[in-house]
């Protein structure tokens, strides 16, 4: 269902009238004297110009393409105007709409566009070794498609196996438009195939879950790291209960209020380890409010594809039919899209990517 374009013009409008507000408070001498301030308007007025100006473009094309339909409607208009507005109407026409969608997608997904890292965490579910090994394919797909995005991987944390795969592997992408590609990332993920280790060739079903945290380059959320947060240190073990490391160098953090709790050992440094467990809990508490905020301000969007129950399965690798389906994407008289799976562990994600994003987009735009 599309939005009803008198509401989604009245909400435009509304955000250009904001925009315009904005702009005037910025060149108020009493609100440029407060630098927290401005730099909040600052940032209000950045985000606001990424749907403003483009809307304000549709609005020339509309103006002129709706006095050019008025000169080709009114029988007592020159003959030479009329020729050249009937030369124009058509492209005016096609300039309008393309710009009017434009901004229908920058309204609902300017947000996501705007955040430029993420924290993906894949965990091994049920499957055992095998499940662990379907992991490192998961993480080798995102290396393939952050390359081929020119996108930067650092593996924050990672608990390996002795066949090569992850118990559970934490990674940080960060590049242009990151989370609006991966956020739609998080779920569950299964596997169809026949184990290295099965020696009967028998077909088995493993999965993994992969949670997509977005990390905005501010987090707006103000922590009190002594108050706030109990920190626990330990000596980091090595595989089998070898002691590596003979001074406290391992941190748990574990945040009061919501319960939430990362571990951290990677690193032989206390200090580091610290960093990075900090990094992670703001990106998880980040999400944590987020999801809480949008649940309340929109019940009514609970379908929507990157929100939601996280262990929810997202999508199904099947080796043997060399077939990837993302059940997201059902249509009439199918069960969901189906994708090369050869391309796809070849981090070719675009194409599917590019169908939830549509469907995402839509979903919004019919929720507005």
């Amino acid at each position: 269902m599309s939005p009803n374009p008198d509401s989604l013009i009245a909400k435009l409008d509304e955000l250009d009238h904001r925009f315009t507000e904005v702009a005037d408070s910025m060149n108020d001498p009493a609100v440029a004297s407060d630098g927290q301030k401005i730099v909040a308007l600052a940032k209000e007025h950045s985000r606001l110009a990424k749907i403003v100006q483009p809307y304000r473009t549709f609005r020339d094309l509309a103006r002129r393409r709706d006095e050019a339909q008025d000169i080709l409607s009114d029988p007592a208009a020159d003959a030479d105007l009329k020729e050249l507005a009937g030369e124009e109407i058509d492209d005016l026409r096609h300039q309008a709409d393309e710009a009017l969608e434009t901004v229908k997608g920058l309204l609902v997904m300017s947000d996501d566009l705007a955040i430029g890292a993420v924290i993906l965490e894949l965990r091994a579910g049920t499957g055992g070794d095998e499940a662990a090994l379907f992991v490192g394919d998961l993480l080798s797909m995102y290396r393939y498609y952050a390359e081929r995005r020119g996108w930067k991987v650092e593996v924050l944390s990672a608990a390996p196996t002795e066949l090569g795969g992850f118990r559970e592997v934490i990674v940080n992408v960060k590049g242009e438009g990151v989370w609006s590609r991966l956020g739609y990332e998080g779920g569950g993920h299964r596997v169809q195939r026949v184990p290295k280790t099965e020696t009967q060739g028998r077909i088995h079903t493993s999965a993994a879950t992969v949670a997509v945290l977005p990390e905005p380059e501010t987090i707006d959320i103000e922590i009190n790291w002594e108050k706030d947060v109990v920190e626990h240190v330990s000596r980091a073990g090595g595989p089998g209960g070898q002691n590596v490391n003979k001074v406290e160098s391992a941190v748990k953090l574990e945040h009061l209020e919501t319960g939430i709790t990362v571990s951290m050992r990677d690193e032989a440094s206390q200090h580091k380890n610290r960093a990075k467990a900090r990094q992670i809990l703001l990106a998880r508490l980040y999400e944590h409010y987020r999801t809480r905020q949008q649940s309340a301000e929109a019940a009514a969007r609970k379908a929507m594809i990157g929100s939601g129950d996280r262990s929810q399965r997202i999508r199904t690798y099947n080796y043997p039919q060399n077939r990837c389906t993302d059940h997201r994407l059902k249509g009439e008289g199918r069960e969901g899209a189906n994708f090369n799976l050869d391309r796809i562990l070849a981090g070719e994600l675009d194409d599917l990517l590019d169908a939830l994003a549509a469907h995402d987009q839509a979903q919004r735009l019919a929720n507005l």
